[in-house]
């Protein structure tokens, strides 16, 4: 089965935001204060996350300074460049650049960008594509994409379209092996923090390994239930959780299976009617409705 599962890699899982705004750009508080936001809330790392574009001075901020003992940073920024179906500014989510990344060319395209923070050395995700309706075929111009947002606190709180999941599911139908993430997109105008993370597995909260797992999948994506443990089967999957609502394992299309009962922690769910060509990937819901996401296996 396909990308690196990580609840059998080795480590512990480690909490943190990968999508995250400063006044380098448009946030409204100073690159410390949002690091220490994310430190006292109990993160163990922070990606902040600026829009680099001429008006800021394409900025990619020096966290490092703000590292402390259990509290890590990644560099990373929101790259901008021309142009998808809609007419709209392609964002892409880069973690892991490197500081002197270079500001696109006058000519340079978003899939053209990508590429180039690809080969960087970062990890690439498409952020809140309900936001600016990206359409799949936008997304099959950058077909190194790691990741696919499946939910941005931000644009949920603001406009309503927070939801990616339409677009990862699309993309594992047509057999791309995306992960999917949850994050913020805070700018702390409003209460717009620590609603979606990331639990990644590795064996150091370390910026080097932190990329490593992200980039093989090894993490979770949440905005509050905890997956303690799945584990894949040849007919069946056993997920193992906090209390749950429902516990679901979703595939191509319509194909489905769930378990839906108040306060369960475990359920054992059935892959026959997911197999053939497909994918699946586990949900957990709490009785908030909050969500929890694992990455896809693949059916080989």
């Amino acid at each position: 089965m396909p990308m690196d599962d990580a609840f059998v890699a080795p480590g512990r899982f480690w909490k943190g935001n990968l999508h995250t705004h400063s006044t380098l750009s448009d946030g409204v508080r100073s690159p410390e204060a949002v690091c220490a936001a994310y430190r006292e809330a109990g993160y163990d790392f922070l990606a902040l996350t600026d829009h680099f574009l001429p008006r800021y001075g394409f900025p990619i901020a020096d966290t490092r300074p703000f590292r402390a003992p259990g509290f890590t940073t990644l560099l990373g920024a929101e790259l901008h460049a021309p142009r998808t179906q809609l007419g709209e500014t392609w964002h892409i989510l880069a973690v892991g650049l490197p500081s002197g990344f270079a500001p696109p060319a006058a000519d340079e395209t978003g899939p053209e960008l990508a590429a180039r923070a690809l080969a960087a050395g970062a990890f690439v995700a498409i952020p809140h594509p309900g936001w600016y309706a990206l359409t799949k075929e936008d997304a099959a111009t950058i077909p190194g994409a790691h990741a696919v947002e499946v939910y941005n606190h931000t644009s949920q709180l603001r406009t309503e379209r927070g939801d990616g999941v339409y677009l990862a599911d699309q993309l594992l139908a047509a057999g791309r092996r995306v992960s999917l993430l949850a994050t913020d997109d805070a700018h702390f105008a409003c209460d717009d923090a620590f609603g979606g993370w990331v639990m990644v597995k590795a064996e150091a909260n370390e910026p080097e390994m932190l990329l490593a797992a992200l980039k093989a999948g090894r993490f979770y994506a949440t905005q509050g239930p905890s997956i303690i443990d799945i584990v894949w089967e040849a007919e069946q999957v056993t997920v193992r959780c906090s209390d749950a609502a429902s516990i679901m394992v979703l595939g191509r299309g319509s194909r489905a299976v769930q378990s839906v009962a108040p306060g369960q922690r475990e359920a054992k769910l059935p892959l026959a009617a997911l197999r053939p060509g497909g994918f699946g990937r586990v949900v957990v819901a709490d009785s908030a409705g909050r969500r929890a996401w694992s990455n896809p296996v693949f059916f080989d």
